[in-house]
């Protein structure tokens, strides 16, 4: 979620600074905007929606506990694992994003990647305990497997939002990027 609030915050200020400045584009801002939005809040969002409501429907326990209801009320949970990914649809067909070349994309997704993946890693040595309880139940191996696995689809998203975002816009895009 605050990879979305950051994304739509970036997104909001290059809205109210176009109309400020009564411009089609923000270089820097609308440049940044699209490169947020390509290679971490579309892939890494339809990531979560996807692993965590696949692992929730095969067995809550290992993703969302249910003594965790009493703590965070169903729309809570809608809100970080549902809505993130409805509401990244919903821009990917409101806006057209310019990509970067896949390079560049699974790069800056192999960074996301490590970081969150890192920062995982760390609380599990700090606490003792894992974040995802599916996490206790992979050895070493497993954890390595998953964690790339993980990669894999996340950048095989990337590769989704690009084409949906190909669809939607063709190649207004691209001509656009060509004239500025």
């Amino acid at each position: 979620m605050l990879l979305q609030a950051v994304f739509f915050g970036v997104a909001s200020l290059d809205d109210v600074l176009k109309k400020v400045k009564r411009k089609k584009d923000i270089k820097f801002v609308t440049a940044f905007r699209d490169l947020l939005f390509a290679t971490l809040a579309f892939p890494i969002c339809a990531f979560v929606f996807l692993v965590f409501w696949t692992i929730f429907l095969y067995n809550r326990e290992l993703i969302y506990p249910k003594a965790l209801d009493g703590v965070f009320p169903a729309w809570m949970n809608h809100a970080v694992h549902s809505f993130i990914f409805l509401f990244s649809l919903i821009e990917i067909f409101l806006r057209p994003h310019r990509y970067p070349s896949k390079k560049t994309g699974f790069a800056l997704l192999a960074v996301g990647s490590l970081g969150y993946i890192s920062r995982i890693l760390w609380l599990h040595s700090v606490t003792g305990h894992w974040v995802y309880p599916v996490l206790a139940k992979l050895s070493s191996v497993g954890l390595a497997a998953f964690f790339f696995l993980g990669y894999v689809l996340t950048a095989s998203l990337f590769v989704l939002g690009e084409r949906l975002n190909h669809l939607k816009w063709g190649d207004r895009v691209q001509q656009r990027m060509k004239m500025e």
